[in-house]
Order: structure tokens, then sequence, then C-alpha cells
């Protein structure tokens, strides 16, 4: 019996002891208060609040999943002391601030607080620490980098994407010679890349999209011989490409897009044998595309849209693309046949020409819009390749609900037309009338999805707050670029409305609200949004219209959508970017001639007779007021008051006006002056007196006295008369004084407006 308790007491001690140094080592009290200074300051609540304060190193700590960790390391003094070294809370949407206290935890090697709600600034005290990894994109930080972070020879990777912090990049970081991944994307950082980045030799990641960098790029990032991923996007940085970049062998995903600068030809990416991913997109770059590019053994993804290249594409190639982007280029040829075999093509807005084998081609995941025209035996009108189409009849109207179903109006009638075209990286869609099209290219990057959504709509419509919102509850989308065609439009000026609302973000305090849409926009090739920002012009939920007069030359509207590397790219999650539209209306800037329709002939009959019966009634009221009569006739009516008389003598508005005097001047128009003047009998007129230069004849002077003097109603001017002598054409009205005038335009809601000889004439008024 007292074996038996003595075994199960050095089993007990055994197991204690086991607990204790193994996996239950004591964490010092200092570390202790730290955590939990650390936790108030991030704004812990619930769950991570508990994390911090409750036995957080027993067990070697918390290791929930890949966003949950507070990892301990207890092998210090005979596994008995316990030191924190791993920090990761990401996604949480802590809405605190980034705690200096951090510093007082001596052991610390990693904090990774991405996809958070922090702002504030950077603690300089993180420099006295060992870190390995920093991450912290995705929140609300701002100011400048702290010039102390230099100091932390361990780093491995830094990652502040996806902030606000500003200023020039401090030349301390030159220090970080151990870093490995820096990622500086969708920030406010400027100047220039200082020469001091040289030293991070070991660099295999750099990212540094969507900052306003200038300058040209460096030639020293050909010191950083170990790269493998390198992307600068949506910068204000000048070309062109820097030669040394040949010397970049280790490269597998190469991006560099929409610099300024001189023309260059293509760079020597010959030594590349190890890239995907290659993505030169406007970078300035013309001539022929070099024939290394085609026999790239692991290059599966190419994109060099918006250059100047040239050439054909050649007959065979040993790549394995999946996706091809060459759109708005100067090539030519025929295209092989095993481009259609790659997967997404787009070779649009080029001079090439192709043998098409049957129609999915001209619709699906190869797209050729614009691109000369198809040879082939399968008949038809293959009007995906054209941008100028046969018109039966002109169109003067366009709605389209982008994504989504028609929308009807309270009748029934169709108001926009549905946008339900099936997603496609490389696409080009004619809708069923022919009416209109829309051309998309690009597949969204490291979303980690096979299979990207062009469309989306929003779960809960309750959360738009627009009129109409079942207009704005889906929309289209696009990676790269996104073209919408009006096509058999009647020539002339148009209202080109866009529909925008932001519904992939939210408007509360969580890192699905921090993320920023950026993206230009064109109309008629000519570039109307520049670094456009639906949720900056309209808050979620709220929609933003954006009107503009495009002209319309060639029966064809063209609306581009263009994304130029700017804004988030990992929020809410990563592959969120490029241009969105929810609806698009075109309207004429002109009264359209019956939509191409031929006037009935008994409207036509009704209109003559309705002008021969107005002539007749003109000349009927003219020579009521005796400015058809003879002279004799005229001055035989003028003997009583003026008031009552119908015809004026040039000689009674000469002495009324004191002969034109400029003094009396009250206005100035097209079709002559008009002049302030005072009868024998004291009454105040204003005459109109058409200028002998005025295209205005006899003609329509009768038309307008006709006109004038038909209308009766107590808001109206009176025409007291005329006179017609020589030369001289003058029409005699009442005077109105411009406050009385105002009274009268918006006094009476139910009356007709006031028509003055200031408004009718087409003038300004002193």
């Amino acid at each position: 019996m007292d074996s038996y308790r003595s075994l199960c007491l050095f089993l007990f001690l055994v197991s204690d002891v086991f607990i204790t140094f193994g996996f239950g080592g004591t964490l010092p009290d200092n570390e202790a208060a730290a955590l939990k200074e650390i936790a108030q300051k991030l704004g812990a609540t619930g769950d991570v609040a508990r994390y911090f304060n409750v036995h957080p190193c027993r067990g070697g700590g918390i290791d929930k999943d890949k966003r949950t960790k507070l990892l301990c390391n207890c092998s210090y003094e005979y596994n008995t002391v316990c030191h924190v070294t791993n920090i990761v809370f990401k996604g949480y949407n802590l809405t605190g601030s980034l705690p200096p206290e951090f510093a007082k935890l001596p052991y610390l090697q990693q904090i990774d607080l991405t996809r958070n709600f922090l702002n504030g600034t950077i603690p300089a005290e993180w420099g006295r620490l060992p870190l390995i990894n920093v991450s912290i994109s995705g929140n609300r930080l701002y100011g400048k980098i702290p010039r102390e972070l230099g100091n932390i020879s361990s780093l491995l990777e830094l990652g502040f994407e996806a902030n606000y912090l500003s200023g020039p990049i401090p030349l301390e970081l030159g220090n970080l010679t151990s870093l490995l991944r820096l990622y500086m994307s969708s920030n406010d950082f400027t100047g220039e890349l200082p020469d001091v980045l040289a030293r991070l030799t070991n660099l295999t990641e750099f990212w540094i999209n969507d900052n306003p960098f200038t300058g040209k790029i460096p030639d020293f990032i050909q010191n950083w011989t170990q790269l493998q991923k390198l992307s600068i996007q949506g910068t204000a940085m000048e070309g062109p490409i820097p030669s040394g970049i040949s010397h970049l062998k280790r490269i597998i995903d190469l991006r560099i897009s929409d610099i300024n600068g001189t023309w260059s030809p293509f760079p020597d990416l010959g030594s590349m044998t190890s890239i995907n991913t290659l993505f030169l997109r406007k970078c300035d770059i013309f001539g022929d595309i070099p024939s290394f590019i085609w026999n790239m053994p692991l290059l599966t993804y190419l994109d060099l849209s918006f250059n100047k290249l040239t050439g054909e594409i050649p007959g065979s190639s040993t790549s394995k693309f999946d996706s091809v982007f060459l759109t708005r280029n100067q090539l030519t040829g025929h295209v092989p046949d095993w481009i259609f075999r790659s997967g997404n093509i787009d070779l649009s807005y080029n001079n090439l020409t192709w043998e098409i084998r049957h129609s999915l081609e001209c619709q699906g995941r190869v797209n050729l819009f614009e691109s000369s025209s198809p040879t082939s035996n399968f008949g038809g009108d293959f009007q995906c390749s054209k941008k100028t189409l046969p018109c039966q009849h002109l169109n003067y109207y366009l709605r389209i609900n982008c994504g989504g179903e028609e929308v009807k109006d309270i009748n029934g009638s169709i108001n926009y037309e549905e946008d339900l075209h099936p997603d496609g990286a490389s696409n080009f869609f004619l809708s069923k009338n022919s009416n209109w099209g829309f051309s998309s290219t690009g597949i969204f990057m490291d979303d980690g999805n096979s299979h990207d959504t062009y469309r989306i709509a929003i779960d809960n419509i309750s959360r738009l707050s627009m009129p109409n919102p079942k207009l704005y509850s889906t929309a289209r989308l696009a990676p790269s670029s996104l073209s919408y065609y009006g096509f058999c439009l009647g020539n002339g000026n148009y209202n080109v409305n866009l529909h925008f609302a932001e519904i992939l973000f939210t408007d509360d305090k969580t890192y699905a609200s921090l993320g920023r849409r950026v993206f230009d926009v064109y109309v008629q090739e000519k570039l109307v949004l520049k670094d456009f920002n639906i949720e900056k012009e309209a808050k979620v939920g709220n929609a933003s219209v954006r009107s503009f007069i495009a002209n319309v030359t060639e029966n064809t509207l063209e609306i581009r959508f263009h994304w130029a590397g700017k804004g988030t790219e990992s929020l809410p999650n990563r592959g969120t970017y490029g241009p969105l539209i929810s609806a698009i209306s075109v309207e004429p800037d002109f009264v359209p001639p019956g939509n191409g329709k031929k006037i009935p002939t008994a409207a036509v009959l009704g209109i003559v007779l309705s002008a021969v019966s107005l002539v007749f009634l003109v000349l009927g009221i003219l020579w009521k007021r005796g400015c058809l009569g003879s002279k004799s006739k005229r001055d035989q009516e003028l003997r009583g008051l003026d008031l009552q008389t119908g015809s004026f003598t040039l000689r009674q508005i000469k002495a009324a006006t004191n002969n034109f005097n400029v003094s009396n001047k009250i206005g100035e128009g097209g079709f002559g002056s008009v002049f302030k003047g005072v009868l024998l009998d004291g009454t105040i007129i204003a005459v109109k007196q058409l200028s002998s230069k005025s295209r205005q004849g006899n003609r329509e002077f009768l038309n307008e006295i006709g006109m004038i003097s038909a209308l009766q109603h107590p808001n109206l001017v009176k025409l007291y008369g005329c006179c017609i002598e020589g030369k001289q054409l003058l029409l005699v009205y009442e005077y109105m004084e411009n406050n009385s005038l105002a009274r009268a335009l918006f006094g009476k809601i139910s009356t007709l407006p006031v028509a003055t000889y200031a408004s009718s004439f087409n003038m300004s008024i002193k």
C-alpha cells in the first residue's frame, strides 16, 4: 500500500513538473502588466481582451488559427520563465491605436495587426525590439515612418500597405540589410526612392503601388538580384524601365504600369526564365514584341496593353499562357491558332486578322473587338469585331442597368435594359438589339480565386438610401479596363449620365470600410474623371451621378473605365479593386428627328394647314392694328390718345426716346436694342428697335407681332403697337421695372410666367 502511494505521488510530481516546466513557465510580472496595457490601447474586447489577461503563456500561449496568436517561449531559466514572442490579431476590427507598450516585451519577434481599424502613428519605441516581422497593413495609420525602425537589424518583413502614411522614405530604412519583404502600397509616400535602398540586397519582394512617388524608376534595383516579386503601379514615377532590370534573373512576378516619360523599346527580360507573371501595361513601350516573350517556359500571365507595340504574333509558342492581354497596340498580321487555345485572350484595338472556326470565338474568352475583320467560311456578320455597325435605324436614347436585371417604370415599360452577360476575363458582349455592347479586360490578381466575379449584387438592398435603389443594387466591375459602347446613335451632342454606388465596402468601423476604389473615366477617349473615388464622392449607400456632354460623330459612343493601378487592392479582401459602374443613361442634347421615322402624310397636311391659318391670323391682327394700312389712314387713327392706337410714327418714337439716345438703352440682343421712352401723355414704354443687320426680316417681324398680340393674359406684358417706316422696324411694349418683373414671376405659382421684352427678345438687361 505504501509503495502504491509512493508511486502515485511520484507520478503526480512528474506530471506537475512536466506541466510547469514544459508548458507552464511563469511570465514576468512586467510583461503580464504590459499585455494588459496593450489590450487597452488596442481597444480589445471580448475574447481578444481575455487572451491578453488570462494566463497568456499557459500551454505555450494561444495558437487558435492564422489570425489569432499570442505565443510564448518558455525555455528560459530551465523552462521556468516565459517571454512573449508573437502577437497576431488579424481582422478583429480593433479600434484603438498602436501601443508603444509593445516595447515592454523585450523578446517580441512578431507584430501582426493586419486588417483592423487602428489609428494613430507608428511608435518610435518599437525600434528597440528584436522584431523579425511587422505587419500593420489595412488600418487607419497616419504620419511618417519613424526613422527608429531602421535600428531593427533583425527585421525580415515590413508591411505598411493600405494606410494613410505619408512623407518621404526615411534614409534609415537602408540599414535593414536583412530585409526580405517590403510592402508599402496604397499610402501617401512622396519624393523619390532614396539611393540607400540599394543596400537592401536580400530583398525578395518589393511593392510600392498607389503612392505619389516621383522621379525615375531607379537604376539601383539591379542590385536586388534576389528579387522575386516587383510591383510599381499607380505612382508618379517616370520611365523608361531601366536596362539593369535584366540582372533580376530570379523574378517570377513583375508588374510595372502607368508610368510617364519618353517612349522606349521593349526592355531586355530574356534572362527571366522563371517568370510566370509579366505586367507591363501603359509603360510607353514601342516596337516589336521580342521573340523571347513567346518562349518563356513558365509564363502564364502576360499584359502588355496600352503601349505602341508592333509586329506580328509568331506562329508557335512554348509558353503556357493562361491569359494574354495585348489590347490597344498596333499589332498586325494573322492571329495563330495557338492563341485561341491559350485561355483568356484580349487582342482588341489592333490590326489583326484571324480565321473564325466557330461562333464562340467571337464571344467568349477571346476579345477581338476593333481588331480588323475575320476571314471565315462560317458566314454571318461578325459584329463583335467592329466598332461601327451597319444601322437599320438610328437610336437617340440608351439606358443600361450595368450588371443587373431590367428595371421598369411604373407603367411597366422597360426603363433600363438588363446587363446579365456571364463573367469573362477577355470578353466582348453585344446586346440582343445590337444597340449597345461592352468590352472587358483582365483578371483580378492575388485573390486566390480561379473564377473571378465581374458582376456584383448587394445582399441587403435596405442598405441603400438613394431613390430607385434597385438600379444601384447591382454593378459591373473589371480588374483592368471596361468599355461600354452605344451603337447606331444619331450624330450630335448627348448628355451622358454615369451612375455610381459603392456596394462592396461598408460605412462602419471595420476594415471593410477602409478600402479605396480609384479609377479613371474616359468618354469618347477624352479623360473626364481622373482618380475618381466613388466613396469619396458619395458615402456608402448613396449614389453619385456624374454627367458629361459627348459628341457623337460616327454613330458610336464609347465610355471607358480604366484602372491605373491606384486604390487599395487588399480590402476587404485581396483582389478588391478596379472600376465599378452601376448604370448608364444617355439622352440627346437636341430634339431627335422623330427617331428616324417617316412623318405620316396626315401629320404633314395638318402642319401645312396650321401654318397657313397662322399666317392669315397674323395678317388680320396687323390689319386691325393699322400696321398694314396706308399712311393717311394711320395718321387719322393716331389723332386720339397714344395708348388707344396700334400704330406709331417714327417721329413719335424718336421724341419718346430722345432720338434713341444711348442713355435710354436698357437692353441689347441679337436682333437689336431696347430703349426706354415716355409718350406725350406720360406713359412709359419700351421700344424694340430691330437692327438693320438683323436677319429678322419683315416676315419674322410680322410673326412676332402676331404671336404676342394673340396671347392675352394678366401676367403678359402688353404690345401697344408697331412702326414701319423706311428701313425701321419698331415694336412698342408696356414698360415693366425689373423688381416688378421678379414679383410677377414668383408671386403666383398657378398663373402663367411673365413674358417680358427682355426674355422674349433674348437680351441682357442693364
